[in-house]
């Protein structure tokens, strides 16, 4: 049996530009940091006594004999596109509910992706494995989707990542003590609206290129700036430019936000916050909120039906836990 672990990451800074849409003219950036919440996804050799070959355990339980029969997509094409001829049992667990603007679905698809290749003996990881599945994602799921998220499932910890014209990608490590001060003055509250990031997405990434040009210019030039805050330590001011990066979001299409995401947005800044924006390509999940830790009680007792997670930055990608293959 073999388990991996995959982060959740956050995404602060120069989303939009992550799209091959836009980075293969222009190039990207982005500012992201993974933590300590996780995907858990075990994969095991079925015996072949068994009278189904597949058993896929998720928010349903398959048991079926053939490959096409498989429900779940990601789960069905990975294990074509890896070519296992093997039965297999998987299970998947997670630390925060799907479609929730934390990169879940590359998580998982990180996740899977590792371990089926282990289960083959290859060993795929860091940014190679993050090649590989964005390659995946975008090029046989066919799904709208950036790169970034593939990146920080893999590679982990708090980056700039950039994305060049020629699809390739450079990752730059920031380690500041200033980082422990940013994470406490961060809440991440879960809205209880789940959307579906490619449909939400594919209402505006068609136009980055073009209209919305000056808009993910700006949110790229965020990076820059909120990557000097942290080492210079004004992380009041990396809060503040939340807020603009949040605006300048919101530009890109209406369906980004709604009544709802607006009001608790609101409502937090009128407690305090200085900043925050929806996490992923918009429409509901989590909102990140900057708000001094000696503010946040008081704030949280005045929202109702919003769960708050206790959250850490983490520094580690994508691991095997466990590994009992035998050599």
């Amino acid at each position: 049996m073999i388990i991996t672990k995959t982060p959740y990451r956050i995404s602060f800074f120069g989303g939009g530009s992550d799209y091959p849409s836009w980075y293969k003219k222009f190039g990207g950036s982005v500012l992201s940091t993974t933590i300590d919440k996780y995907i858990y996804i075990s994969c095991r050799e079925l015996p072949p006594f068994f009278d189904h070959k597949y058993r896929i355990v998720w928010s349903k339980i398959e048991n079926v004999k053939k490959i096409n029969e498989i429900k779940h997509l990601t789960v069905r094409k990975l294990i074509k596109y890896n070519k296992i001829r093997s039965g297999l049992e998987i299970h998947y667990d997670g630390d925060l509910p799907a479609r929730s603007g934390m990169g879940s679905s590359s998580s998982f698809s990180v996740g899977l992706m590792r371990a089926l290749n282990y289960h083959q003996h290859r060993d795929i990881k860091g940014i190679n494995l993050a090649y590989k599945t964005i390659i995946f994602e975008q090029k046989i799921m066919k799904e709208t989707v950036g790169s970034q998220d593939q990146v920080a499932a893999s590679v982990g910890g708090f980056n700039k990542i950039n994305f060049l014209k020629n699809d390739k990608i450079l990752i730059k490590k920031i380690l500041n003590n200033n980082l422990k001060k940013l994470n406490s003055n961060l809440l991440l509250l879960y809205t209880g609206i789940q959307r579906n990031a490619d449909a939400v997405a594919s209402n505006y990434v068609h136009k980055l290129s073009n209209e919305k040009e000056k808009n993910v210019r700006k949110i790229i030039s965020n990076v820059e700036l909120g990557e000097k805050m942290i080492k210079l330590g004004n992380i009041d001011d990396f809060g503040k430019l939340l807020h603009d990066a949040w605006i300048e979001k919101k530009e890109l299409s209406k369906s980004i936000t709604n009544h709802k995401i607006d009001e608790l947005y609101k409502t937090s800044i009128q407690n305090g916050a200085l900043g925050g924006k929806l996490l992923g390509a918009g429409g509901g999940g989590f909102m990140l909120v900057y708000i001094a830790k000696e503010k946040q009680k008081s704030f949280l007792n005045k929202i109702k039906n919003i769960t708050n997670i206790p959250f850490n930055f983490s520094n580690k990608g994508c691991e095997i836990i466990l590994n009992s293959l035998k050599k």
